[in-house]
């Protein structure tokens, strides 16, 4: 490694790596140099001229964003010529923009805001009239208001450079210089609010966040995204028991500060017209509405008699619920019902590859190592559409680390704008003596590689004879913790075989059984009917398959429980309940209450989050996870099992769904964001 670089800063001694930037050494040591354009992992600009700084034997003052450090540099922050600098420049950026911050979004969380009250003049010598543009609305989401904006530049970089998507320029010159959208007067985009996020003003607002609420009324809770199997935090500010905002501006999660649309805007379903607040139950055909004991004892009686009549039970769960649900409902169905008639939608072969790995060490790739690992091989995937996430770790480890990115997919994608080697198809082997040559690889694959596919994709892998890791893409929050816990008849959690007989997903739907419980799930979407004799539904809206219920039971959505959930890349994260929904309980709470109405809730445990995940922690094998580390917002990587996994091989059963980034199966309906913009009616 090159030696480190010796440099005095403000008077103190500060070591920092070679072509480490003054403003990022300055920081490592406690020391702040205030800019606009200046953003970390983003292309320099030196636009703003707020970082200007001292350095001996230079001539003039210099941009401390693009100053590299020097052996030797002496650089001060905080002169009478520094400071006069900054005010000047304030003053300048000040003199067309509108002193309109009580009514501004942006207003106690502005950074003009605050260098002004911190560095700039106490009046302006401004006497001209100012210029001013009307605002205009670039999309449902992004508003701009281009007296507010001081061409920072930031929004067009991390568009450009970030998302990959370029949606936004500069236009005119001079004093009429203003940000526009790429397609006329209006954003053709991936809509995920970027740009507002990352601006420092408050030219970009949010078309859901405008004029609803200041940022010191609402409370802010950090949680994991509800919608594609990613793992997204984001942090939602609330008041009054409503969502006001959603973003993740403190790079707390394993997405630092990205978000998609459905992070950040798609929260928006919890409050639906539809959302169901009262249990339903079918009287003379119709339902109608009743209180919880009365739906809660129905339910409780139906099963009950069904078990002493020797009847059938059939259980669908889901992939958005959580693993405390999950675990507890198979051990519900199991030990309580009766039944190995339990399954959920799968969405990628992870039991196969699990198995293709049997006796491998550390062959389960992260979200982390998508950044990080010289080398990616995207198989099948649409990821900028379907894994936003992946795709942008992916990008910025191209932009940052110059990684090599080989995509075989079936038509174009955004990976292949950088894509080292790109094929049309299926014909990864082609790549074999360029792979080989790579130090380190990652490979993501999709639903149309299962089964033998998958086998010979690791196969493959280790005859390349370097370091070669996994990801194995699912479609939902909890597609991946739903296989770890079990909600498969051949499977009990932590894939131990679990040796009985037991129908699959298609197969109890269709089924006619005594009693069909679905939790989470929408098995009857395409408009099938029902064929058991008693159906149960939990659910947070009136689907196809709760439709034909004869007692539905309103659930809690994911930010309004408690629980954890597994990413596609296997990390385990904590939910935190952020708001509370009249009328509808977690799902956890909802089986335990039956299980106490049956007189069985000693058997199965107590209905509590962590109790329960307590005891996924010391019966399934890799949920071990250190606790404070989900406590404290963090990720933790499980491995499940490393071993053969002895059952019937069953790919036919995968089935993604493939959404893309404006829908999320069923639960995107009731998304009126998603539902809004311009790109849902082009984009799969």
């Amino acid at each position: 490694m090159p030696e480190p670089v010796k440099l005095t800063i403000d008077g103190r001694e500060i070591t920092a790596a070679p072509g480490t930037l003054v403003i990022d050494a300055a920081k490592t040591a406690g020391i702040e140099i205030p800019a606009f354009c200046y953003y970390e992992g983003l292309s320099l600009a030196a636009a703003c001229r707020m970082c200007l700084v001292e350095v001996e034997k230079m001539p003039k003052m210099m941009t401390a964003c693009t100053l590299p450090v020097a052996e030797g540099m002496i650089v001060r922050t905080d002169t009478p010529q520094v400071r006069n600098a900054r005010k000047y420049t304030l003053e300048f950026l000040l003199t067309n923009h509108p002193l309109d911050c009580p009514v501004c979004d942006k207003g106690g969380e502005c950074e003009l805001q605050d260098m002004v009250f911190r560095y700039g003049a106490g009046e302006s010598r401004f006497t001209e009239e100012k210029v001013h543009t009307p605002e205009k609305q670039f999309s449902p989401v992004v508003f701009f208001d281009a007296p507010r904006c001081i061409l920072c530049f930031r929004c067009v970089r991390v568009c450009n450079e970030g998302m990959g998507v370029g949606a936004l320029g500069v236009i005119n010159r001079g004093v009429v210089s203003e940000i526009a959208p790429n397609d006329g007067d209006h954003l053709v985009c991936d809509e995920c609010g970027a740009c507002i996020d990352i601006c420092p003003v408050g030219a970009l607002t949010s078309g859901i966040y405008r004029y609803q609420t200041r940022p010191w009324e609402m409370t802010h809770v950090g949680t994991i995204c509800t919608h594609c199997g990613d793992g997204c935090k984001t942090t939602l500010g609330t008041r009054n028991d409503e969502i006001i905002r959603g973003n993740n501006r403190d790079h707390s999660g394993i997405n630092g500060e990205f978000l998609c649309i459905k992070g950040r805007y798609a929260f928006d379903f919890y409050k639906h017209p539809e959302r169901l607040q009262a249990p339903l139950v079918r009287v003379n055909g119709k339902l109608e509405e009743t209180s919880w004991s009365q739906a809660l004892d129905i339910v409780a009686k139906r099963f009950q008699q069904t078990l002493a009549d020797g009847g059938s039970f059939g259980v669908i769960g889901s992939n958005h619920t959580t693993n405390e649900e999950n675990y507890y409902l198979q051990k519900f169905a199991r030990e309580v019902l009766r039944t190995n008639h339990i399954d959920h939608h799968r969405t990628g072969d992870v039991v196969t590859l699990l198995d293709a790995l049997s006796g491998k060490e550390a062959k389960l790739g992260t979200v982390a190592d998508l950044y990080q690992r010289k080398a990616v091989l995207v198989l099948g995937a649409d990821l900028a559409l379907e894994h936003p996430l992946l795709s942008y770790q992916i990008r910025a480890n191209f932009r940052h680390h110059q990684a090599h990115v080989y995509a075989v997919t079936p038509h174009e994608v955004r990976e292949d704008r950088y894509a080292f080697a790109k094929i049309r198809g299926r014909d990864y082997e082609s790549l074999r003596d360029q792979l080989k040559a790579e130090p380190e690889l990652v490979i993501l694959f999709d639903d149309s590689y299962k089964g033998d596919d998958i086998r010979k994709l690791v196969e493959f892998g280790e005859s390349l004879g370097i370091p070669v890791k996994y990801v194995c893409l699912v479609d939902y929050a909890n597609s991946r913790g739903a296989v770890d816990m079990g909600l498969t008849p051949e499977l009990l959690p932590g894939y131990k075989p679990s040796g009985q007989p037991g129908m699959h997903l298609a197969e109890i739907a269709a089924a006619d059984l005594s009693v069909l419980w679905v939790v989470g799930a929408n098995p009857l979407k395409n408009g099938a009917a029902r064929k058991t004799g008693f159906l149960v539904v939990q659910d947070m809206f009136l689907t196809e398959t709760a439709q034909q219920a004869d007692v539905v039971l309103p659930a809690a959505s994911a930010y309004e429980k408690n629980g954890t959930v597994t990413n596609t890349t296997g990390e385990v994260q904590k939910l935190k309940k952020a708001i509370q929904t009249m009328g509808a309980k977690p799902d956890l709470e909802i089986m335990g209450f039956i299980a106490r109405e049956m007189g069985v809730a000693a058997a199965l445990g107590p209905w509590v989050p962590d109790t329960v995940f307590e005891e996924i922690r010391k019966q399934v094998r890799g949920y071990a996870v250190p606790t404070p580390v989900l406590a404290t917002g963090g990720a933790a990587q499980t491995m499940p099992v490393n071993g053969r996994i002895p059952v019937e091989n069953r790919p036919d059963l995968v089935h993604s769904d493939h959404n893309g980034l404006f829908t999320s199966g069923t639960l995107g309906r009731y998304s009126k964001v998603l539902n809004s913009v311009l790109e849902s009616h082009v984009s799969r």
